[in-house]
């Protein structure tokens, strides 16, 4: 996402810095100006490497989520363009530290960030704005038994963390038997355990730019369901406008714009659905940074609109 956005930045006339949010930059120049500056710009972006496995692993370890000096350029900056996905990147702290700095940024604030990451406080703010969320509860393995699961829930039910992106620690639980293993893993990402229940049913998404709506997207994955490997293996059908009716599409949407209100969001995002064979519609969750890659819904559904990527890049980055 970040070098789709640099590019297309650089490309409608900004002078841009790429810029690691864990590995920062260790040595500035005397001129910092001349990172904003550097060429040639298309090599630098194709050599950029993601810190290795070691070098992350000691990151968290120390707490340490912001690398040296990207405070410090990004004050210089007119304004950063976040390209992150799910921990510090969208639970607002990365939001707050910049707000501390005032420092001016795109997409949601602090509290907007935080609410849509947290699914249990996002879905209660969404039933509550009378959007249908599928039933759920928070499990603690230590104090929670599988009875109450079973009775508030049931099977087949969703596991997954509470305070994660990109569906990353996501199990399809179908019978109780399989619960243990989805137990397991949706602990590995160190939030609490949010149980749902399973919705079967066709997977919408409604893009928000600047408070209004984006053309209706249907995902339909070849395999599964749209989880972290089919959000990135280029494999998945999107069908943009979605094949659906107009009172439905009409639901969607207002929802959607409800949603966005309800959880304080700014700028720009995308809420993720399912409509049942009944023609049910149910919010699953909201995300406040879309990906930005060249598979990724939001950008589609901008193409749809007949606005190109640079010109997406260009207005989120002027709301």
């Amino acid at each position: 996402s970040g070098r789709m956005v640099a590019t297309a930045l650089l490309g409608g006339g900004h002078r841009v810095l790429l810029l690691d949010l864990g590995e920062g930059i260790e040595a500035l120049p005397t001129d910092c100006e001349e990172l904003f500056r550097a060429e040639p710009y298309e090599e630098r972006i194709l050599s950029f490497q993601q810190p290795n496995a070691e070098a992350l692993s000691e990151m968290w370890k120390n707490r340490r989520m912001i690398g040296p000096n990207v405070l410090k350029l990004c004050a210089m900056a007119d304004k950063v363009f976040l390209a992150l996905h799910g921990s510090v990147g969208e639970n607002g702290m990365l939001q707050a530290a910049l707000d501390l700095h005032g420092i001016s940024y795109t997409g949601s604030d602090a509290v907007g960030s935080m609410i849509a990451m947290d699914k249990d406080l996002s879905k209660r703010l969404l039933r509550d704005a009378g959007i249908p969320t599928p039933v759920w509860m928070l499990f603690d393995p230590a104090h929670t038994s599988q009875a109450a699961l079973k009775a508030r829930v049931g099977f087949p039910c969703v596991i997954k963390p509470s305070c994660c992106g990109s569906s990353v620690g996501i199990s399809m639980v179908n019978e109780e038997s399989e619960l243990d293993a989805a137990l397991v893993e949706a602990q590995r990402w160190g939030c609490p355990i949010l149980a749902e229940r399973r919705i079967i049913g066709r997977e919408l998404t409604v893009g928000i730019l600047n408070g209004k709506p984006l053309p209706t997207v249907e995902i339909r994955p070849k395999q599964g369901f749209y989880d972290y490997k089919n959000k990135y293996n280029g494999e998945t059908e999107e069908i943009c406008p979605a094949e659906i009716s107009s009172t439905i599409n009409a639901r969607a949407v207002a929802f959607s714009l409800r949603g966005f209100d309800a959880l304080h969001l700014r700028g720009y995002a995308r809420f993720d659905f399912l409509l049942d064979h009944t023609e049910g519609l149910w919010c699953l969750e909201a995300n406040t940074l879309p990906g930005m890659t060249p598979s990724s819904l939001f950008p589609r559904a901008a193409e749809t609109a007949g606005i190109s990527y640079g010109e997406l890049c260009e207005r989120i980055l002027r709301i």
